[in-house]
């Protein structure tokens, strides 16, 4: 398992996809936060946080992680090589938990320089060090969370169809609505009682939660059961392919 997470993290890192991708991310977030004069300027705000940023990377991230893993299985099941790695003495768990990781480490990777705009906000706050730290350091593991369901996610797309656009697609459709989908529904006050069982089902409703700089088990709990759960639909699926 860990020779085909080092293969999948190297053909990341040894194409010019996995540099597209931390590129776009850092440029949007550079623009959207010290350039562009809009709701997620961190200097036009006022206070010294990064709530904008927090607010600003899931949006992002939603597009960028299905790029990423659209060709995790899709591009195998195109090729003919999904039966090489059959061949391998390797079980279909293991399979899927090294592509798996190797999404979430990119993801990982990604958000590392994104620390500058943590220590920028650091000093540039009256008096420095007014940046509450706590929250920083819970929202970022709360965009952990994140995007490791959204790779979850997009690696059950791509696992589904040999098509990687269509993988793109269906992924960055989900993501979009287990993340805010499922609030807007429960915000049109038209479900009755579910109203509040599809904004508790929403990634955004936990996620906010953690931005407010309190971590509570439920809210761990609700991202770990995700993300298990589309990899266990993702190994279903691999299961009915060997067959």
């Amino acid at each position: 398992m860990r020779a085909l997470f080092l293969k999948e993290i190297r053909s990341f890192l040894s194409s010019i996809i996995g540099y597209i991708f931390m590129l776009i991310f850092i440029v949007t977030c550079w623009l959207f936060l010290w350039i562009i004069s809009d709701y997620y300027n961190l200097l036009e705000g006022g206070v010294a946080d990064l709530i904008p940023f927090f607010n600003l990377t899931p949006l992002i991230l939603l597009i960028l992680i299905p790029a990423i893993t659209m060709r995790s299985f899709a591009d195998e099941r195109k090729s003919g090589t999904i039966e090489l790695l059959y061949t391998r003495p390797l079980s279909d768990i293991k399979i899927l938990v090294a592509k798996y990781l190797a999404g979430v480490t990119l993801v990982i990777i990604a958000l590392l320089p994104t620390l500058v705009f943590y220590i920028s906000m650091h000093y540039l706050g009256d008096p420095v060090g007014v940046l509450d730290d706590g929250a920083a350091i819970t929202s970022y593991l709360g965009l952990v969370l994140l995007g490791a369901t959204f790779v979850a996610i997009g690696i059950f797309s791509s696992s589904i169809t040999s098509n990687q656009i269509v993988a793109f697609i269906a992924a960055m459709f989900m993501c979009w609505f287990i993340y805010t989908g499922l609030s807007l529904l429960g915000s049109y006050a038209t479900f009755a009682g579910f109203d509040n069982i599809l904004q508790y089902a929403s990634i955004d409703y936990h996620y906010e939660s953690i931005k407010k700089g309190v971590l509570i088990f439920s809210d761990v709990f609700y991202f770990l059961s995700l993300i298990l759960f589309f990899l266990f639909a993702s190994h279903n699926v691999l299961t009915a392919l060997r067959k």
